[in-house]
């Protein structure tokens, strides 16, 4: 095991716990720090869900699935290790050195380490984000730019499968009303987050929670064509985005 002293890792908290659960069956929460909201945690036992216990959204995604895969932020591999098992040609596509090695120790064909705005050269019938996978994206004007490049990613009669959700409720009075602040200098998915494992502390980093229509006018602006294909209780939506 590497000298966690010395390890180029402190700055991957997500990776280091997916590492320790696979290896060493360590189940300790992920820590998900945010200035706009309480703490939150994942159990990163969920991080390697099977297909039962993955939630509607995620089945419904599962079974859109079709021809060859790109499975963006793969992390321990939920999604590419189901749809592989199903007989799908899969690449997952993943940042994080130490999740990798988890999808590698999973017999996960088709890795791949590297960030999705600088993977380029390749072409997919299925490209799927999903645990809200529009947060990549950062802010709305990114959304924008991670659809345009999508859609170089795509072959002709593929489709985007991505998840998120609008964020209006936390907003929302007793009477069904919401108190936004049209004045602020952004708008209210875009968030700002860390997550911390043990004594492992990740940079701060953007995530944006896109509620539909906002998906929909970068989509337009792409060219592309969307379907809301699931509409879950909380807000979370499944989109599915074609040429």
């Amino acid at each position: 095991m590497e000298n966690e002293s010395m390890s180029p890792y402190f700055d991957d908290p997500i990776g280091r716990a997916v590492y320790d659960f696979h290896y060493h069956s360590i189940n300790q929460p992920i820590i998900v720090h945010s200035d706009d909201f309480d703490d939150d945690t994942i159990d990163t036992s969920y991080l390697f869900r099977s297909y039962k216990e993955m939630p509607a959204l995620e089945k419904k995604a599962m079974n859109l699935c079709s021809g060859t895969i790109l499975d963006v932020g793969a992390c321990a591999g939920p999604h590419s290790v189901y749809l592989q098992q199903k007989g799908f040609e899969v690449t997952a596509l993943e940042t994080s050195a130490l999740c990798c090695d988890v999808l590698k120790d999973r017999n996960i064909t088709n890795i791949i380490q590297q960030d999705i705005f600088k993977f380029n050269n390749q072409t997919f019938d299925t490209i799927l984000l999903l645990m809200n996978g529009t947060g990549i994206a950062g802010s709305l004007s990114g959304l924008e730019v991670l659809l345009h490049h999508l859609k170089t990613l795509l072959n002709q009669g593929g489709q985007i499968l991505i998840d998120s959700s609008d964020l209006i409720y936390l907003f929302e009075e007793e009477d069904g009303s919401a108190l936004i602040d049209i004045s602020a200098d952004k708008y209210y998915g875009e968030l700002t987050f860390q997550t911390e494992y043990k004594n492992w502390v990740s940079q701060p980093f953007p995530w944006l929670y896109a509620d539909l229509n906002n998906l929909e006018n970068a989509i337009e602006k792409n060219q592309l064509k969307l379907k809301k294909v699931f509409k879950g209780q909380h807000y979370d939506y499944l989109a599915q985005i074609t040429f």
